[in-house]
């Protein structure tokens, strides 16, 4: 069984003081969830909110990393830094990083690699663009992105990492896949997985991110191969959040 996993993506949102205050308002409605819950604050908001979530059942993610160590790579944050502050997780190759600041199928790769050194655990992002599905290659696009993210990943790292398919056409845009889209979405992530590594890609966590939210989210998680979300614009409320949560 495969526990499933939502992390709220909180992107360019909050201060430290209103971060912690979300975090504040979220502990007791998710207290029973069964769920494995995540928040991912940037980055000015990880002491803060690490220092909220003391005590409670939520772990703290971030929204990116650099692949190096240290060194001269100004506005970069480190695993390191990021193991410093107490987190746990980081969302890496989300569509807006590739889209807007030019991260890679190499980068991603890079990043991911560096995060299971580190003993982060890498929430990957694989996702076609609207004409790439209008194009009927979307199948294609998330494999290629997926295989090419778990490029030189040891066998037994794979079932560390939780990928997440996010639509880009649906980030966003209050738009979703239906949820039989995006379960057979996801089943071509998760067949792509086991072609280079074999059984264990049935260990494999895969979080659908396209625009989940409190009236979706209960169908979307009853699908076979949905193991969580990635939660964009719901995760800004604590209630609409805990309800995604609590699904």
């Amino acid at each position: 069984m495969r526990k499933p996993i939502i992390a709220g993506n909180w992107k360019m949102n909050k201060t430290p003081d209103e971060a912690a205050a979300l975090i504040n308002d979220l502990k007791p409605l998710v207290a029973s969830a069964q769920a494995e819950v995540v928040v991912c604050p940037p980055a000015t908001d990880l002491a803060a909110a690490a220092a909220a979530l003391a005590g409670s059942n939520i772990s703290l993610g971030a929204q990116n990393m650099d692949y190096h160590d240290s060194g001269a790579y100004t506005g970069e944050v480190s695993a390191d830094m990021l193991l410093g502050l107490g987190v746990k997780y980081v969302i890496i190759g989300h569509s807006e990083r590739r889209e807007y600041y030019a991260e890679t199928d190499e980068t991603v790769n890079l990043k991911v690699l560096k995060a299971l050194e580190k003993g982060l655990t890498p929430i990957v992002c694989v996702g076609e663009k609207l004409e790439e599905r209008e194009s009927g290659v979307t199948a294609e696009v998330v494999r290629k992105q997926t295989k090419l993210a778990l490029l030189n990943v040891a066998q037994g790292d794979v079932a560390k990492v939780v990928v997440a398919y996010e639509p880009i056409w649906a980030i966003g845009t209050g738009k979703t896949a239906t949820s039989d889209d995006a379960n057979n979405t996801i089943k071509e992530i998760r067949a792509a997985i086991k072609e280079v590594f074999g059984n264990v890609a049935e260990e494999v966590r895969i979080q659908y991110g396209g625009s989940m939210n409190p009236k979706n989210a209960t169908e979307l998680m009853a699908m076979s191969d949905i193991d969580g979300g990635l939660i964009g614009g719901a995760s800004l409320k604590a209630e609409d959040f805990s309800k995604v949560v609590n699904y």
